[in-house]
């Protein structure tokens, strides 16, 4: 659902859906969940907002595909800045930024649910 102001919650009224955004062959565990819940939407999708849930991956990002803004809902990410060898752990209540083009790896420790922007 797409609307011009949107209150985010971290379990939508309106449920999740599944979806595709992690390679398969990207989870660590025997869990390959993923859902999805968008708040907004622009129609070229070139803005997204919304709620997403992932088990735990690692991904390895040559050239990020976006910029995006996430708030941890809960679990646990790790990221590392693949330029300078940095280490970022974030977890519920903390918010952070990725650059399109960064190059960085993305590990999901403890399945993620996060609050997103992203803008491409």
């Amino acid at each position: 659902m797409t609307k011009s102001i949107a209150r985010f919650e971290a379990e939508p009224a309106s449920g999740m859906v599944p979806s595709n955004f992690t390679a398969s062959d990207a989870f660590t565990t025997s869990e390959s969940l993923e859902t999805n819940h968008f708040y907004h939407a622009t129609e070229d999708e070139s803005v997204l907002a919304g709620v997403w849930e992932c088990s735990p991956c690692k991904e390895v990002f040559e050239s990020y595909p976006v910029n995006e803004m996430m708030t941890v809902v809960s679990g646990v990410v790790r990221v590392q800045n693949d330029e300078n060898g940095e280490v970022e752990v974030f977890r519920a209540g903390d918010s952070f930024f990725i650059a399109k083009g960064a190059r960085c790896t993305w590990e999901i420790t403890e399945t993620l649910r996060k609050f997103y922007f992203i803008s491409n």
